[in-house]
């Protein structure tokens, strides 16, 4: 399957119908609302105030759930329910973009953000093909990297070039966001409950964990920038 150019979206950026455009608009961000009252009847008041300030905070660059996710656990907010926050964060994202995305090309900064996410998505599945062809899953591998742009927003223009429907990318994005929140989310409440019984063990594996992520996102930026050098060599 080749990937699809997204030029057709931006060509009909004009029509956009006023009667459907504060629903495009409203619907996403009302999920997050519904979300979070529903959250009240969870956790206790001061809890959901960080949990609300948390959920701001996810979408404040460059915040990622390697962030968010322990800070929210070390603040008392049970893994599960963090586990679930940012997945469902990345799953509204990708709503608001399937929804919205020829209207977010117009906004100033964000349309040529977008436009260079567009960009960047072509060339990373240029250089790995199997990301189009296994479709679904290639999608939610894509979320699971531990790279800037590999969330809501970046999944959703992967996968609309992969020739997704927006129930596949929605679906695709909820499974890799879920898979690399619990991840985050378990890994944090361990190295927390191993602090609290072993302050000097626990901290000692937070700094290789912690290690370990940075050099994992190391490699995979060399590798890309790597392949983009000799691609512009051979050109």
């Amino acid at each position: 399957m080749s990937v699809r150019d997204l030029s057709w979206l931006a060509s009909g950026k004009q029509g956009i119908p006023k009667s459907s455009l504060y629903l495009r608009l409203l619907i996403p961000p009302l999920l997050a609302v519904i979300f979070f009252l529903i959250c009240i009847l969870i956790l206790p008041q001061d809890k959901i105030l960080i949990l609300g300030g948390l959920m701001l905070a996810y979408y404040v660059p460059p915040a990622g759930k390697e962030s968010i996710i322990p800070i929210g656990i070390g603040l008392g907010i049970p893994w599960w329910l963090m586990a679930i926050t940012v997945t469902l964060l990345d799953v509204i994202t990708s709503l608001f973009m399937i929804m919205n995305f020829v209207l977010m090309l117009r906004v100033p900064k964000l349309g040529p953000w977008i436009e260079k996410t567009t960009t960047t998505g072509r060339e990373f599945m240029a250089e790995h093909p199997w990301m189009a062809r296994w479709r679904i899953p290639g999608v939610a591998f894509f979320v699971m990297l531990p790279l800037q742009g590999t969330g809501g927003v970046g999944a959703t223009v992967v996968g609309l070039m992969a020739g997704l429907t927006p129930g596949e990318i929605l679906f695709a994005v909820a499974v890799g966001a879920a898979i690399e929140s619990l991840v985050f989310a378990l890994g944090s409440e361990l190295i927390w409950r191993l602090i609290m019984t072993n302050l000097v063990l626990g901290i000692g594996v937070f700094i290789g964990v912690i290690i370990a992520i940075i050099l994992i996102y190391i490699h995979i930026n060399r590798q890309m920038a790597g392949k983009n050098r000799q691609g512009k060599e051979e050109f």
